[in-house]
């Protein structure tokens, strides 16, 4: 619900009642003048922290030059560099790239091309996934209900397939479990034969951060490839250094045909994209899919100056070890409360999990109130508090971080 006297859609949730004036590195400043620490990132959208100086010298000069070139009508001078970029950080194999303004529409355009490429209508996911609030998109989430509750009927074509379950004692036995379940899916719901491409998420980001076991990846990549269905990685979150490597599919062994890629690609600019292999964009019918802002300018450079930052000598290792920090941290401050029932993460993309949604809750808003950090929850139940701060995160600032939860942990114990 909105403020009263306010013109503005009460549809957002709110994570704060904070009205932000400026934010700075890993911090951003209210209208009253307070600091608070930013452990968000926009939801992983800051990745090079706010108003890196390098992002905003490249959004700045290129504003002065054009703010939008319309892609149908002409192209800009940052469109190809950019490409080449991507096509150096990616896996190896891909090569070609399409640019969009969002993580939603990114993947409906990942879907639209995986069905030309293929002639095949339907789509496998996995249960507890988030992939967008567009109507195909929300289709293909099931993280939450509210996310499709009163939407329906959402589109067809979109079976949801079960995810390992994080917490079973013997994970071999699950991931089995799960993919035998997959095969069913193919013997009971859909062919093989009719099934385009098959999407997931490397971190499975609103359900709880639960990081993709390996061998399960390798499963449905063993899968695909035997029956002609387009592997998708949505690296909506996981992507960029969030991880610790430059994508978190790199730590899998999967090269996939299409990799979706936004938020942290531009530090929180509106901007997306997805590589893919040149075999596959050629099937996709020229005129059969655009956008009004695909490949804005001010988005190019920003993923650009993006990418600089991100590539620097010694940059991921940093991430790594601040994602270390912070998880051997968080997992000594299970010794204070049995409640804190889980810890885990890859890089800087760490979750902690309570017995409850309240204890969760509270602790957010007593680190927010009485110690200015911000956090937020996740998952389906709100029992998981998220970890996202930007990957230029300092030692101290991981470290002051960790102590307001510590204090966190004991007041609302």
């Amino acid at each position: 619900m909105s403020s009263p006297g306010s013109h503005l859609s009460g549809v957002w949730s709110k994570v704060t009642d904070l009205q932000i004036e400026r934010g700075i590195g890993c911090r951003v400043v209210d209208t009253n003048g307070n600091e608070y620490l930013d452990f968000t990132s926009g939801i992983a959208a800051a990745s090079t922290g706010h108003a890196h100086p390098k992002v905003v010298q490249a959004i700045s000069e290129q504003a002065a030059k054009i703010v939008h070139a319309q892609i149908n009508v002409y192209r800009h001078d940052l469109l190809d560099p950019l490409a080449t970029k991507l096509a150096e950080i990616t896996p190896d194999g891909l090569d070609t790239f399409y640019f969009d303004s969002s993580s939603d529409a990114v993947l409906e355009a990942a879907v639209k091309l995986a069905k030309h490429a293929t002639g095949r209508r339907n789509v496998v996911v996995f249960d507890g996934a988030f992939h967008g609030r567009t109507h195909y998109t929300m289709a293909m989430s099931s993280s939450r209900a509210i996310d499709r509750e009163g939407y329906g009927p959402l589109p067809a074509g979109v079976l949801i397939a079960p995810f390992p379950d994080p917490h079973a004692s013997d994970q071999e036995a699950e991931v089995s479990r799960a993919l035998r379940a997959l095969d069913r899916i193919f013997a009971t719901q859909t062919p093989a034969s009719e099934v385009a491409a098959m999407v997931i998420e490397p971190v499975i980001g609103e359900r709880g951060y639960i990081p993709t076991p390996k061998v399960f990846i390798e499963g449905l990549a063993e899968r695909c490839a035997a029956n002609g269905i387009l592997f998708v990685a949505d690296e909506t979150q996981s992507g960029f250094g969030r991880t610790g490597r430059m994508f978190a599919i790199e730590s899998l062994g999967v090269v996939p045909d299409i990799l979706c890629m936004a938020k942290g690609i531009a530090s929180g600019f509106p901007f997306a994209a997805f590589g893919t292999r040149r075999e596959l964009d050629d099937q996709w019918r020229t005129g059969s899919h655009s956008g009004s802002s695909n490949g804005n300018p001010l988005g190019c450079a920003a993923a650009l100056a993006t990418i600089e930052v991100l590539t620097e000598p010694g940059f991921l290792d940093n991430v790594k070890s601040r994602g270390d920090q912070l998880i051997d941290a968080l997992r000594d401050l299970q010794q204070l409360d049995q409640a804190l029932l889980h810890v885990r993460g890859r890089g800087l993309m760490v979750a902690t999990e309570f017995d409850t949604a309240e204890r969760a809750q509270a602790i957010v808003e007593h680190c927010l109130t009485e110690n200015k950090l911000i956090l937020m929850t996740a998952g389906t139940r709100n029992r998981t508090i998220r970890w996202i701060p930007p990957l230029i995160a300092t030692s101290d600032d991981i470290n002051e971080a960790v102590s307001a939860f510590a204090s966190a942990i004991r007041a609302t114990g």
